[in-house]
């Protein structure tokens, strides 16, 4: 174990906090980890699981295949049915990647969210029910955070990529960076809700983070283009600023989180369960690289 999980982890039991595992990469090394409470292998991820989403969103980009203008209505035309089309909004046919990106749609905040809602009640064609849903005519633009808005990326993705996000991402990403099993929630047609519900290893988890913090790069391949990246990082598409030593970082709503410290060459990823305290475990290690 380094010195640094060591460390963290000391801090972690002292303070009670309700924390499965903790793993870091530091300096482009391999990722490490440690159990700091016993629990099953792979922990739900909850919107940890949007950064891999924007990453898949990514690949494509970098191919060539998808804009951050490109039309969402456009992408996913065959799979609007003639009845949705009558229903929906004609403001849905204005709806681009960026703006689903940045969580711009004129939605309830929360809308589509299998984690706090009974799934049960979006039906079984959750594309229509978020097409025919009445959307808010008072919308300026404005953010309003839904699992929504990355449903619909996940459909884009799969639209694009001609296969699941799942099966994309394990050939582009999880395999290339050595990842040992990953599940993802589905709706009742079988797609990947993309916003929630990423089911997998700490170890693993760290590991996109570093991506990231290396431009692009995971030891030594190319997985996304240093110009992805300078996007992600710019317009906030999930990975945004800490407020800890320059860092940046996505968390789940239970307190899972992955986040970046470039001034100390380190990633540091956790799982847990109703942990409320990560400002002061982000400071306590901001201040580790003080120390070191």
């Amino acid at each position: 174990m380094s010195d640094f999980l060591d460390s963290v982890s000391a801090f972690i039991r002292e303070k009670n906090y309700n924390i499965y595992s903790i793993a870091e990469i530091y300096d482009g090394g391999e990722a490490e980890s440690v159990c700091i409470t016993p629990a099953n292998a792979c922990q739900n991820s909850y919107s940890v699981a949007k950064v891999f989403t924007v990453t898949a969103i990514g690949l494509l980009y970098d191919r060539g295949l998808i804009r951050t203008d490109s039309l969402i209505t456009d992408i996913l035309a065959e799979e609007i049915s003639d009845s949705t089309r009558e229903k929906m909004d004609k403001r849905w046919e204005r709806v681009t990647v960026d703006m689903a990106l940045r969580h711009a749609l004129a939605l309830p905040e929360g809308f589509l969210d299998i984690d706090c809602n009974d799934a049960r009640e979006f039906g079984e064609d959750y594309l229509a029910y978020m097409l025919e849903y009445p959307i808010r005519s008072d919308h300026g633009g404005e953010r309003s955070y839904t699992d929504g808005a990355y449903y619909l990326l996940a459909r884009v993705c799969e639209r694009i990529a001609g296969e699941p996000l799942d099966k994309f991402l394990w050939r582009e990403l999880f395999s290339k960076t050595g990842f040992r099993e990953v599940a993802w929630s589905k709706c009742p047609r079988g797609h990947c809700m993309g916003a929630t519900g990423l089911y997998i290893r700490t170890e693993d988890m760290v590991k996109l983070g570093e991506v990231y913090r290396s431009g692009g790069l995971y030891r030594g391949e190319r997985i996304l283009s240093e110009e992805w990246v300078r996007i992600v990082l710019s317009r906030g598409y999930e990975l945004c600023m800490s407020g800890f030593a320059e860092g940046y970082c996505k968390s789940g709503m239970l307190g899972q989180m992955l986040t970046v410290f470039p001034k100390q060459k380190r990633v540091v990823a956790w799982h847990g369960y109703g942990f409320r305290e990560k400002n002061e475990l982000m400071y306590f290690i901001s201040r580790y690289g003080d120390r070191e």
